[in-house]
C-alpha cells in the first residue's frame, strides 16, 4: 500500500505477546499527518529497520536499555527519512536523514537524534552496514573481542545484520573465522561470499562435534549473539584468557519461562574462573559519543574497497512489518531486514 501525503499509517503495539508475537499483537491504524512547528521537521519515511532488540521492548518489563513501547504506540527501530518541511536550522526539504521515527509514514522531530547522511545510492546501508548492526560488530569485535592474527573467531548467526559484519573484521584483522548459520544457503554464503573459513548448521544435532573439529586449537573469540545451544557448543572450546562479547541472546527473546533442564551456572563460572574468559556485555547505544566516527572511517573504507559486503533481506510495505519481524525471530531472514516504507 503506497504512502499517502495526508494519511499517516502507524504499525502499533496491539498486545504484549507471550513467547514468539503473533499478527493480533500489532494493529495498523491511521492518524492525520502532523504539522511541524517552530524548531521542527516533518519526515517520511523511506525505510524501516527490523532488529531481534524489539521483541525485548514489547514486554511489559523491557530491557535495561530501552523502555517498553506502550500500548497503542507505534513499535520503534531506525529509520532513514526525506525531510518533507522543516521549521529547523539545521534541515531543509529533501535532506536524506537518519532517525528513529519507528513503525511509521510519517513523523516529527526536533532534530536531536536526527543524522544527516548526505545522498547514498542506498540509502538502506544506513540501517546495517554503515549503521547500528555494523557499529555493533566493530566495537564489540575490535574493543572486547580483540582478535588477534591467527586466532580463532566464532560466530553466530554468521550471515546476520551484526555477524556477518563481524566474521569479515576477523578476517581483515587476520583471524580464522568460523560461522554458525542455519541451513545450506546461508552456510554457502558465508563460506563463499563473506569469507568465513568454515561454517556449520545451527540445526546440526551433532553441531558440538563438528564445532570441535572445526576448531582444533580451540576458540580465542566467540562473538555472542544468540545463546541457547550454541553457547553450549562453544563453552568447552574457549582457550584460556578467551574473550566473549555479547551482543545479544535471540535464542531466549521469546522465552516466557526459565529454560529447562539442569543448572548450567555452575558450569559456566567455573570455566569463566579456570580458563580467566572475558564475558563483556554491550549495548552499542553507549559508544556513539567516542566511537562512531571510527567506525564509519573504517567501513566507509571496507565497503568501498568490497572487503566488507552485507545482504540485504528487503520487504516492501509498513503493513508487512509485523510478519517480518516475526519471521526475524525464527531466524527466516538471510541478511539485514529493512523494510522498504517509501519510494525516494
Amino acid at each position: 500500500m503506497p504512502q499517502r501525503e495526508s494519511v499517516n499509517r502507524r504499525v502499533v503495539l496491539a498486545a504484549r505477546p507471550r513467547g514468539l508475537p503473533t499478527p493480533q499483537d500489532f494493529r495498523l491504524d491511521e492518524a492525520a499527518v502532523p504539522t511541524p512547528g517552530e524548531g521542527q521537521v516533518l519526515l517520511r519515511t523511506l525505510y524501516l529497520s527490523l532488529d531481534p532488540y524489539m521483541r525485548q521492548v514489547m514486554d511489559e518489563i523491557p530491557p535495561a536499555y530501552a523502555p517498553s513501547v506502550r500500548l497503542g504506540e507505534p513499535m520503534v527501530g531506525g529509520t532513514v527519512h526525506r525531510v518533507v518541511a522543516s521549521r529547523h536550522p539545521r534541515f531543509r526539504a529533501g535532506d536524506l536523514v537518519l532517525g528513529n521515527a519507528g513503525w511509521q509514514d510519517h513523523a516529527l522531530s526536533d532534530g536531536h537524534d536526527l543524522v544527516q547522511l548526505g545522498e547514498m545510492a542506498r540509502p538502506s546501508l544506513a540501517l546495517g552496514v554503515l549503521g547500528m548492526p555494523g557499529f555493533t560488530a566493530h566495537v564489540g569485535l575490535l574493543d572486547i573481542g580483540r582478535p588477534e592474527p591467527g586466532e580463532t573467531v566464532v560466530v553466530a548467526a554468521a550471515t546476520g545484520a551484526v555477524g556477518a559484519v563481524v566474521g569479515q573484521i576477523a578476517r581483515i584483522k587476520g583471524a580464522r573465522v568460523v560461522g554458525i548459520a542455519g541451513g545450506a544457503d546461508k552456510r554457502r554464503y558465508a563460506v563463499e561470499e563473506l569469507g568465513f573459513d568454515v561454517c556449520l548448521d545451527r540445526r546440526d544435532p551433532q553441531l558440538a562435534e563438528r564445532l570441535a573439529a572445526a576448531c582444533p586449537d580451540g576458540v580465542d573469540v566467540y562473538f555472542e549473539n544468540v545463546g541457547g545451544a550454541v553457547f553450549d557448543a562453544v563453552l568447552p572450546l574457549l582457550n584460556l584468557g578467551a574473550r566473549v562479547p555479547v551482543v545479544g541472546l535471540i535464542a531466549h527473546y521469546n522465552d516466557d519461562a526459565p529454560p529447562p533442564g539442569p543448572n548450567r551456572l555452575p558450569l559456566l563460572m567455573t570455566a569463566v574462573l579456570q580458563k580467566r574468559i572475558r564475558v563483556q556485555g554491550l549495548v552499542i547505544l553507549d559508544h556513539y559519543g567516542d566511537r562512531f566516527d571510527a567506525f564509519r572511517r573504517d567501513m566507509d573504507a571496507w565497503v568501498a574497497d568490497g572487503r566488507v559486503k552485507l545482504r540485504e533481506d528487503v520487504v516492501d510495505g509498513l503493513e508487512n512489518a509485523p510478519a517480518a519481524l516475526i519471521g526475524l525471530l525464527e531466524g527466516r531472514n538471510f541478511g539485514k531486514l529493512v523494510v522498504r516504507v517509501g519510494d525516494g
